[in-house]
């Protein structure tokens, strides 16, 4: 009697030690199915208004020395200066002391206000170089380096936000870089800097340079992007102005191209099938199907299509199917629930029953 009680009370604390396991296994199933992605960073892009028309815009004088090369526009408010065009060419307007440098002036004041207001997602210190960044803004309290390369990784995402308050000054080493990498584009990446920037020479830079005081380019400094100085002067030697504006999305696939038709054929036999239906027998046969994309960790609500063609009886028949976002996770993830709670309820009621006196 006493070695059956014991066989008893091994079975039930086995089967205990068994349902704690099976509710952990399933506890982490289910966390997995139902976790949600990471928040997005809360960078947003900022916007200039009339002064993302201009390469370089200053507040008192716009000097150059070298064949510089301006993608866009040069302007000045409320200083008048600007020197050095040619042998420097602007392929954009040039405004001096005038309604529109006026107009750009005060819309850089707004974007920089902007761009200084938003919250910190992470704070920088000493020297950007060697770091890999992914979207966010970037805060420094006060003057910030970059020796060598800076990578701006916007993880596949053409619209991820980059910027950087700067509290004071922003230097760059000679040949130092910032290098955009997976879809990080340079309309997206804006550097407030609250007193002046120095780009050395050489130095690949990338992003719109918003200034409170002045702005130096050494020879050869090349930007993919903006110079704008609020209150004081921009300062060119050799130096080539590039951009693009996000208002034109780089495109995401291929354009879609037509796929020959194979040409009916005559004579006996069953319906085409394809994309899960199949075609009907006698003058025409037509059906639908839905074809299911595969699941895939890396993308969601991707859909998939297909077409079939065959004959039946010697005359076409047609289908077509086309694809559907993958509902398989949200049924495992409710499904994996409510197995949890049933393991957890009797894993409860077993612990009881194992309790009672025998």
């Amino acid at each position: 009697m006493q070695s059956h009680n014991n066989h008893q009370n091994h079975r039930r604390s086995l089967t205990v030690r068994l349902g704690a396991g099976t509710v952990t296994g399933l506890a982490a199933f289910a966390i997995a199915a139902l976790a949600a992605p990471p928040a997005g960073a809360i960078g947003t892009t900022v916007g200039l208004g009339t002064a993302a028309s201009y390469s370089v815009l200053g507040g008192q004088a716009v000097t150059n020395t070298g064949p510089s090369v301006l993608s866009r526009g040069i302007g000045v408010s409320p200083g008048s200066a600007i020197s050095g065009f040619p042998p420097g060419i602007v392929l954009g307007a040039s405004h001096s002391a005038d309604a529109a440098s006026l107009q750009a002036q005060s819309d850089l004041t707004t974007a920089y206000d902007a761009a200084a207001g938003q919250a910190s997602d992470a704070t920088v210190t000493g020297d950007l170089g060697g770091l890999v960044l992914t979207p966010g803004v970037y805060t420094a309290a006060s003057s910030i380096g970059l020796t060598g390369p800076l990578t701006l990784d916007a993880q596949g995402d053409p619209d991820a936000v980059f910027v950087f308050q700067i509290g004071s000054a922003l230097t760059t080493a000679t040949s130092s870089s910032v290098v955009p990498v997976n879809g990080a584009r340079s309309c997206n990446v804006f550097w407030q800097v609250g007193s002046s920037a120095s780009l050395g020479t050489s130095t690949s830079f990338v992003g719109t340079i918003m200034a409170l005081t002045s702005i130096t380019l050494d020879s050869g400094a090349t930007v993919d992007g903006r110079a704008l100085a609020r209150n004081g002067a921009v300062t060119l030697q050799n130096n080539v102005f590039t951009g693009s504006d996000c208002a034109t999305t780089p495109p995401t696939s291929p354009p879609s191209t037509t796929t020959p038709t194979t040409p009916p054929t005559t004579g006996p036999g069953g319906g085409g099938s394809g994309g899960g239906g199949t075609g009907g027998s006698g003058d025409t046969g037509s059906g639908g199907g839905t074809g299911v994309t595969p699941p895939d960790t890396t993308a969601t609500g991707l859909t998939g299509s297909s077409t079939g063609s065959g004959n039946g009886n010697g005359r076409t028949g047609t289908l077509a199917a086309t694809g559907a976002p993958d509902a398989r996770l949200p049924l495992a993830a409710t499904a994996a629930t409510l197995l949890l709670g049933s393991a957890l309820l009797l894993a409860v009621r077993r612990r009881r029953t194992a309790s009672r006196p025998h």
